[in-house]
């Protein structure tokens, strides 16, 4: 059974269609009016073999707080929903992730509660037009919305696009780890009988 969603989000200040399939090959087609979102989202696609699109129009000439934050929403519901019961997958995923002078670290489980532990300390900078700490931003909506536990841990670096970079990348990779299936397990990898 394919484990794939589409979700379609419109509010006042968003539209958002975006359609996943967490056992792809890496593909993504990433239109956000929000270049470097765009960059991260298509790398995270790429390093997480998950097959991504994503369109959406916001409110930029705002800023793009509304924009980067509603994505992460539709994205961390669109993983709820391509993982259904969770039956069967390994749940608990990390990843440690080299960009240059970076080193980026991301552990998960995707138990159902959702938390998000971001110790990435950035300064108040722009790439390009993009606000960085809005990153916070997107994994938070990523996390309420998914249910899962995200601990982002950069040990080091000084380039904040190498930052940001080797964050999405070990996401993607905790993730596509946390996602696998695995033969060994019945049920969900849970005392509980459910996650």
């Amino acid at each position: 059974m394919a484990r794939s969603a589409s979700i379609e989000r419109i509010t006042k200040e968003t539209q958002i269609k975006l359609s996943l399939e967490i056992d792809g090959k890496g593909e993504a087609q990433i239109c956000t009016s929000v270049p470097f979102l765009d960059h991260m989202l298509d790398l995270f696609a790429r390093h997480g073999l998950f097959n991504l699109k994503v369109e959406a129009h916001g409110d930029i000439d705002i800023d793009f707080h509304h924009t980067v934050e509603d994505i992460g929403i539709v994205l961390g519901t669109a993983f709820k929903e391509a993982l259904g019961d969770k039956c069967g997958i390994r749940r608990y995923g990390q990843a440690t992730v080299p960009m240059d002078e970076t080193l980026a670290s991301v552990a998960t489980d995707l138990s159902g509660r959702p938390y998000l532990v971001y110790n990435v300390q950035l300064p108040k900078v722009k790439i390009g037009d993009f606000d960085v700490e809005l990153v916070r931003e997107f994994f938070q909506g990523f996390v309420n919305h998914c249910g899962a536990n995200l601990h982002i841990n950069v040990m080091y670096g000084d380039n904040v696009h190498h930052i940001l970079e080797a964050c999405f990348k070990a996401a993607a990779r905790a993730l596509d780890m946390a996602t696998q299936m695995d033969s060994r397990i019945e049920g969900v990898m849970s005392t509980k009988g459910k996650l």
